[in-house]
């Protein structure tokens, strides 16, 4: 096997990033936009020592599970690459991701996992979408029309706005339609870029450091309608910003607020060390369960509002609460958990490294008149040894809820948690694998076991799945 070569092969399985995987005479060949069940013709695009990786060039069998992707950008763009598989198909490929990420990582292979939770409408469910302005990159059909002196290997000088192409942070793909935020979002998108392409606005350059335009972040509350455009800059320009809010209430009056995020970073990350409010109050509200939480241009909150309170009613179920149970929510965030499990129990203690983020949660427990949740700033590896030295420690958890990023937990962190010893641990992960490894040394001792799982299915068609494992003390 060598690169040029064409193959025919089928399809028998999913891998990471939205690429599936084909043997050929029982060699592995990875190929972007496969679906388990199809019979491929395939172009190798590399070869390695263990694996080669090819590109689909026709369907000689489709599979049945093959949707057809609603999305004229799918294949190009990287936000949605399970776009082209069926629904249900896909929760059924995310359960036994979880499952086989349990068995093989964790030690766990006789675990049932049940069927993830799944959205009755899987469209238009983000909350929160981060578009970037930059250098304009090709779709394949607007390559054919352009003439070879303006074809810069896919790409061409053009302002664009929109999202960044998979390993590409140098051109974007120019998007005028979206199928994860909603219709009103897309137009907003490209009411923007219409604004600043008619005005000539130049674009933030990574290379030359120049430029204004950085990216363009709609917020939208979908239990309260509000909705947030927040423009991130380079510089402080009233006179574009007083205009662009003009236009914005003109076509969209209902907008709740308008804010411009300012920011000299080198760095491609949306947020501004300034911010500049120019209409509304700077922050919309949500609502998860019975509690309100105030989002500002740069909060943390997860994308998917109703996934969301599925997931935290999850951890709740699990927790097996009783009343008078002191509760730990470690990696507590903006303290969504915190409070959404605050009503069940005496006292919660949440723990967050990120001081921003311990400011909203306390501000989050006010609004919402809850008196029983203490949100602690620290970094767990050294807070959770210094709480049970200190002076006035903190009293003992029935039960500790921990949500760590996608890194999962410091192997010192996990064993300092059975040191506890709580009643339950409930664990919300939104990567199988690392949660997994956490699992299998939360259990080697013996004290705790596995007693209750449910995935969460908070991104459909993409390969992200969340999931809550309860563990029980046997020892109590």
């Amino acid at each position: 096997m060598k690169r040029g070569d064409e193959l025919e092969g089928r399809i028998e399985d999913l891998a990471v990033e939205g690429k599936s995987v084909a043997r050929v005479d029982g060699f592995v060949v990875f190929v972007r936009g496969g679906v388990p069940g199809d019979t491929v013709r395939m172009r190798i695009r590399s070869v390695k020592r263990n694996f080669a990786e090819a590109d689909l060039l026709s369907l000689a069998f489709p599979s049945p599970r093959r949707a057809e992707p609603r999305c004229r950008y799918f294949g190009t763009c990287g936000g949605c690459t399970w776009q082209n598989i069926g629904y249900d198909s896909q929760l059924e490929f995310k359960r036994r991701h979880v499952a086989d990420a349990l068995a093989r990582l964790g030690g766990f292979p006789s675990i049932a996992v049940p069927p993830p939770l799944a959205m009755a409408d899987p469209w238009f469910y983000r909350n929160k979408m981060e578009f970037s302005f930059g250098e304009r990159w090709l779709t394949d059909a607007e390559m054919t029309q352009l003439p070879p002196e303006r074809n810069q290997g896919g790409g061409v000088n053009d302002p664009a706005l929109g999202l960044h192409l998979p390993g590409r942070y140098d051109r974007i793909l120019d998007l005028h339609e979206c199928w994860l935020q909603s219709e009103a979002s897309a137009r907003i998108v490209n009411l923007v870029r219409d604004f600043c392409t008619g005005g000539n606005i130049p674009v933030f350059s990574t290379v030359t450091q120049s430029g204004y335009l950085r990216n363009l972040v709609i917020r939208e509350s979908k239990r309260t309608g509000e909705r947030m455009v927040n423009l991130v800059t380079r510089d402080d320009r009233p006179d574009v910003m007083t205009a662009l809010t003009a236009r914005l209430l003109a076509e969209f009056p209902s907008l709740t607020t308008i804010v411009n995020n300012i920011t000299e970073r080198r760095s491609q990350v949306a947020v501004g060390e300034r911010e500049r409010v120019y209409h509304g109050t700077g922050t919309i509200t949500e609502k998860i369960g019975e509690r309100t939480y105030r989002i500002s241009a740069n909060s943390f909150f997860q994308t998917n509002t109703d996934q969301a309170e599925r997931l935290y009613d999850t951890a709740l179920r699990f927790a097996h609460m009783r009343r008078g149970d002191v509760v730990y929510d470690l990696y507590s965030g903006t303290g969504t958990i915190a409070l959404h499990v605050a009503a069940g129990a005496a006292r919660v203690f949440g723990i967050e490294s990120v001081a921003q983020a311990v400011e909203d949660a306390r501000e989050n427990a006010e609004s919402n008149g809850v008196l029983n949740c203490v949100f602690l700033l620290g970094d767990l590896k050294e807070t959770l040894l210094a709480s049970r030295r200190a002076e006035e420690p903190l009293p003992p958890p029935d039960v500790v809820i921990v949500d760590p990023p996608r890194a999962g937990m410091h192997e010192k962190v996990a064993r300092e948690i059975v040191s506890l010893a709580p009643r339950t641990i409930v664990y919300v992960s939104c990567n199988p694998s690392t949660q997994a490894r956490d699992l299998k040394i939360m259990c080697e001792s013996g004290r705790y076991s596995i007693d209750s799982i449910q995935p969460v299915d908070m991104f459909p068609h993409t390969q992200h799945i969340e999931n809550v494992v309860g563990l029980i003390n046997s020892l109590q």
